[in-house]
């Protein structure tokens, strides 16, 4: 409710200072990955990943090289990658594009693309400046399709819309002892709620209308240089979510607002050894219309994580634990280790180990990207992971090949799973949307083992290999919805002739289930060929021809909502 989530705001008051203070004397990530840190940081137009751990995933050992890879990544719009559905569009990265063109001596790039089902893809961005002191770039990029799409179980069609959009503008500047950088984004997209309802509800559904998500974010930040005695990180970032409706046509939606503050102090000693404090606060709190005054709380989440890392030539070793709690409603109190051990045991054959936990942000932003048709009325509990834990061997010794055998368990209290249901039948006439889905929160354990394998010759061809086996186990009679037992991806790039490209990624995703109208239901396996062509004119001009769905496969991602079948795609590149 309003009135406790203006409590809410008065008790945390003493934390957010608190723990701002904190962090503008402390840790976030290892002195020797801040570089790479801030880049990723600094470009906005992906989901930054609440964690403070990433890092410490981070192969440091020298010796072991994947080979690279030159994915040809031109794709669709995210209800067109059922199997690695997109959190935000995919945007490139300003001055390069997507076909094997030479874009260095290029500030910008235009990218644009269309086929059946009126899908079209557009990408633009610019580096105004781009020097060793200054750099400051703005993108921009739109993915959407407005065609009819077949129910599975049924000779019906229903037209599949979205529009979604996104752009902004980054900074970054290196003063003498540290980096500024500075980053804005706006992004808007708009959808149907296309699924197939209930039939044997008597509530009108609306399957017309576009629902809108809005998202505004702004941040900003410094970071210590590689040489510093003391390595040092400060980063803000503000983000307001915002639904244009809620319950249906003309009811108004929330209004989410997340303070991030990150930050983090190391210092270096004994030549090999390292000693810091890494640090997380989010903060949400929402603007709601009276019909969803008591559905979302406000609250805050807090990580703190001293650690400990040693490094010799052949071996890495980080001691750390993380302290977390959850204020609010659902106010928890929980630790986890943060260990991270690599060694090379064999020339060009490293052993690892990572053992930790996090705190899952089950915001409205955060679940919109996991699942755009989410119920937009219920608030959900942030979950709590105990531990994810991965033992491996990864190697790099046989000249451009590289392999990746691991095996991993996790223990998630309250962790999110999606189950398709229609709101339920009463009186109103009122037209509400049809088919949402609905967060279903579970206690999970999942054991999961699997191969990565990687090889590339020279430039003629890259090949890439990887299945996941997963067990899951819930704490209820109900399944891991959603969840596939077995994943399976391969993918070719040939370069048969100077400039021209040929692509072939596949996709296997069996075992899954899901729930619809109350009823749990084995769901198709997903089986997908996509095929890309691509020929670089000269360095400034390239096109390209993509073949979505190859074999025409009917699934779904989620029950109810189909995917598109066969569909084609051709458009151009362009450097600038």
């Amino acid at each position: 409710m309003i009135d406790k989530g203006m409590k809410t705001i008065a008790n945390t008051k003493k934390i957010l200072f608190t723990t701002a203070c904190m962090l503008f004397a402390g840790a976030v990530f290892a002195q020797e990955n801040k570089d790479q840190d801030l880049s990723r940081e600094l470009t906005l137009e992906r989901e930054y990943d609440p964690t403070v751990q990433d890092a410490n995933k981070v192969n440091t050992l020298p010796v072991v090289r994947e080979p690279e890879v030159k994915r040809t990544t031109i794709e669709y719009a995210s209800y067109s990658l059922p199997m690695d559905p997109a959190k935000e569009l995919y945007v490139l990265p300003s001055g390069k594009v997507m076909t094997d063109i030479l874009y260095s001596p290029y500030k910008g790039y235009f990218n644009f693309g269309i086929g059946n089902y009126m899908n079209v893809n557009g990408d633009i961005g610019y580096h105004i400046l781009n020097t060793e002191q200054d750099k400051l770039n703005i993108f921009f990029s739109h993915r959407s399709t407005n065609g009819k799409v077949k129910y599975l179980d049924s000779d019906e069609k229903v037209k599949a819309k979205l529009n979604d959009n996104l752009g902004g503008v980054n900074y970054k500047h290196t003063f003498t002892n540290l980096d500024l950088k500075l980053g804005a984004r706006y992004g808007y997209s708009g959808f149907n709620y296309y699924g197939m309802p209930d039939p044997v509800s008597s509530r009108a559904f609306d399957a017309e209308t576009y629902q809108g998500n809005q998202q505004v974010g702004v941040q900003a930040g410094i970071i210590s240089h590689e040489n510093d005695p003391f390595g040092y990180l400060l980063d803000v970032e503000y983000v307001n979510f915002s639904n244009r409706y809620s319950f249906g046509k003309g009811m108004d939606g929330l209004s989410e607002n997340n303070i991030g503050v990150k930050g983090g102090l190391n210092t270096g000693f004994g030549g090999n050894q390292l000693i810091g404090l890494d640090a997380r606060l989010d903060f949400f709190a929402y603007n709601l219309p009276n019909s969803l005054n008591d559905r979302f709380d406000n609250y805050a989440e807090v990580t703190v994580s001293p650690y400990y890392k040693i490094r010799e030539s052949n071996l890495e070793v980080k001691l750390g634990v993380n302290v977390m709690f959850i204020t609010g409603d659902h106010s928890k109190f929980f630790v986890s280790p943060n260990i991270y051990a690599q060694t090379e045991f064999v020339d060009k054959t490293v052993l690892y180990f990572d053992a930790n936990g996090r705190i899952e942000s089950n915001s409205a932003y955060r679940l919109s990207q996991l699942n755009r048709y989410i119920d937009p009325t219920l608030g959900v509990a942030p979950s709590r992971t105990w531990l994810d834990a991965t033992l491996g061997i990864k190697s790099g010794i046989v000249p451009g090949f590289w392999f990746n055998v691991f095996a991993g368990y996790k223990i998630t209290d309250d962790d999110v799973f999606f189950i398709q249901q229609t709101l339920p039948s009463n009186s109103s006439t009122q037209a509400v949307w049809g088919n949402v889905s609905q967060s279903f929160l579970m206690n999970s354990k999942v054991f999961k083992g699997g191969v990565e394998l990687k090889y590339a010759y020279q430039k003629l061809f890259d090949v890439y290999l990887k299945t996941v086996y997963s067990n899951w186990n819930v704490d209820t009679d109900y399944k891991a919805y959603g969840k596939p037992d077995l994943e399976f991806m391969a993918g070719v790039d040939i370069r048969p002739v100077d400039k021209l490209t040929v692509s072939a990624d596949y996709r296997l995703a069996g075992g899954r289930y899901g729930m619809y109208c109350g009823q749990e239901v084995k769901m198709k396996n997903i089986n997908e060929l996509n095929l890309t062509g691509t020929y670089a004119i000269n360095n400034v001009l390239g096109v390209y021809l993509k073949i979505n769905n190859a074999l025409g496969q009917k699934y779904e991602y989620l029950p109810g909502y189909p995917l598109q079948g066969f569909s084609i795609m051709g458009g151009v590149n362009l450097n600038f």
